[in-house]
């Protein structure tokens, strides 16, 4: 004979039904006393670390002097013992610190510098603040150097310059230099870009 077991089962569903009331009787109860806060249009804005160079030297962040790139300059006659200046001016525009970098760029040097020139004309880069205004870096407005190498080393390695702060403007020269050059490199050229990178921090 079997039992049949039907009191349990409708003792369990009974006590089932009257927590799941107690449940919805309490969340019922709870909803009468909630409160909401919240801040509605929340914006999150990334910082940029933009940089530009001034056109005309000393003429100021007016947005019509700010650009991206410039025409490099053209040194004729190089020989031992040669030098020349060339002032380069950068505004931040970035909205924290950056770390400031510089770096040669050339392609296809088989073209643009068979006689391997980049091995023989150094770059030293120095702060440099135009005492007189008149847009020329002279020796006794030279301050601290950033080192001095070679093309090749400047295109390997790159040359540091330190934090720029937001609107900070940074005056540099470049002091472009050769210590000897042989007979055979009369007549030689070479063609290369030279960029400023800012990294942000």
């Amino acid at each position: 004979m079997k039992l049949k077991q039907f009191k349990p089962k409708k003792a369990l569903y009974v006590y089932g039904s009257l927590v799941l009331l107690l449940v919805l009787t309490l969340g019922v109860t709870f909803a009468t006393f909630t409160d909401t806060l919240d801040f509605g249009g929340a914006m999150f804005s990334v910082a940029n670390s933009e940089v530009k160079l001034l056109d005309a030297i000393g003429g100021g962040i007016d947005p019509s002097n700010l650009v991206d790139s410039k025409p490099g300059p053209q040194f004729d006659n190089v020989a031992g013992g040669w030098f020349a200046d060339y002032p380069v001016e950068i505004y931040s525009n970035a909205t924290t610190d950056v770390n400031l970098w510089s770096w040669a760029n050339y392609e296809d040097v088989a073209v643009n510098d068979p006689a391997e020139l980049r091995q023989y004309i150094y770059v030293e880069i120095l702060d440099w603040t135009d005492a007189n205004g008149d847009g020329m870096p002279e020796q006794s407005e030279f301050g601290s150097s950033y080192g001095r190498k070679t093309i090749l080393k400047w295109n390997t390695e790159g040359i540091d310059l330190g934090t720029l702060s937001p609107g900070e403007v940074r005056s540099l020269a470049l002091r472009f230099s050769v210590d000897s050059l042989s007979n055979a490199k009369q007549g030689e050229s070479l063609l290369y870009d030279f960029e400023f990178e800012a990294l942000g921090l």
